[in-house]
């Protein structure tokens, strides 16, 4: 198979128990800008993105667990101290400490309702 997209990913959605409060975390570790809309029929928040990106949304949905499951990797604003900081700050929990990869850096947190996502940070 020789099957190669730009993005394998092409939309990832993150479930939360509560919109509004989740809205707030993910723009106080992202340092981004999240919209509501109407999506399939759902209210959801998505990600602005320069329309270049794949980008994500929340919706109102049964969290996943921090210790198992996929893992989102989300750019964040910043370093990944600083991204981990905002994310204590709202809520969240550091997982781990930063790890390095050939594209930048990343860290795990989980999110206030206990999903498990990677801050990332990407090399200068």
């Amino acid at each position: 198979m020789s099957f190669m997209p730009a993005n394998f990913n092409v939309w990832a959605e993150i479930p939360v128990r509560n919109l509004d409060a989740a809205i707030a975390f993910y723009r106080a570790a992202t340092g981004g800008t999240l919209s509501l809309m109407e999506m399939g029929g759902e209210r959801v928040a998505a990600f602005a993105t320069d329309g270049r990106g794949v980008s994500a949304n929340l919706f109102e949905g049964e969290p996943g667990r921090a210790e198992a499951g996929p893992v989102i990797f989300l750019s964040a604003q910043g370093s990944i101290e600083e991204a981990a900081s905002r994310a204590e700050a709202a809520g969240g929990r550091v997982l781990g400490a930063p790890v390095t990869i050939p594209p930048g850096r990343y860290v795990y947190v989980a999110d206030p309702d206990g999903n498990r996502i990677g801050l990332f940070e990407a090399a200068a």
